[in-house]
């Protein structure tokens, strides 16, 4: 059954929203809607992209005003995730491969999501940044990133839980950057093969839909939220994602 716009752009809001109030784009959940859409499959991953892009940029800024973006730990997870997101977004999957890839990684996410530890064991700092392990962490994320066509967040932030790499607030802000630089990263990718006859209007009613969910979503991060809940929902949101686009296939 294939979805109205109108209600598409409803249900790209309240994912921008969910997903933005814990650092996150929202595109694993763009491209498996997108998916249930009958969208052209070149298109799915080009305007998936474009929300990740829009959503994680305000939630960058609010954590960059917030003093939460520590660069001397980002920089070495982004100087190798950019490459390997660019040359992951280049590779010529077939249609078929790239929705088993995305199906599967979208389930060890959400496993990832469900099982990282509480933010409350993350109140402290993890002390020095160990910037090859960060670099090889941020190279792997960043290749199956850019080969499903979103920006890594939902990996790279239960992983860096797992780490104990430093507190809940400045991981959430880690991730929101980690995801824009893969995304812009795969974009650049994809524009050697640009869409052809892009409906442009569509694009632009679902960027609307983000942009206003995203803000909302980034500014209430910073209030007093429930964030286990959000994050058990955000990782229930990712399993059904991963078990349709599975069953699609």
């Amino acid at each position: 059954m294939i979805l109205s716009e109108l209600l598409l752009a409803l249900a790209f809001l309240l994912i921008a929203f969910l997903y933005a109030s814990v650092g996150f784009g929202g595109g694993s959940s763009y491209l498996a809607l997108l998916a249930l859409a009958g969208l052209p499959f070149v298109e799915i991953r080009f305007t998936a992209l474009v929300c990740n892009v829009i959503v994680v940029t305000g939630g960058v800024w609010v954590y960059w005003r917030n003093g939460q973006v520590d660069l001397k730990k980002v920089l070495p997870l982004v100087l190798v995730s950019v490459p390997a997101a660019y040359f992951g977004a280049t590779l010529r999957l077939t249609e078929a491969v790239f929705f088993q890839l995305l199906g599967y990684s979208l389930l060890v996410a959400a496993l990832l999501l469900w099982f990282q530890p509480g933010s409350k064991q993350t109140e402290k700092p993890a002390g020095s940044a160990r910037p090859f392990r960060d670099g090889v962490l941020g190279g792997g994320v960043g290749w199956i990133s850019g080969m499903v066509g979103i920006g890594g967040g939902i990996f790279l932030s239960p992983l860096l839980f797992f780490l104990r790499w430093d507190t809940a607030k400045k991981i959430a802000a880690t991730a929101s950057v980690f995801i824009l630089v893969n995304s812009l990263s795969g974009l650049a990718a994809q524009i050697t093969h640009w869409p052809q006859n892009l409906p442009w209007a569509r694009t632009a009613l679902l960027a609307t839909a983000v942009l206003i969910g995203g803000q909302t979503g980034s500014r209430l991060s910073s209030a007093r939220f429930d964030r286990l809940t959000i994050r058990r929902l955000t990782a229930l949101l990712v399993l059904v994602a991963g078990l349709h686009t599975l069953f699609k296939t």
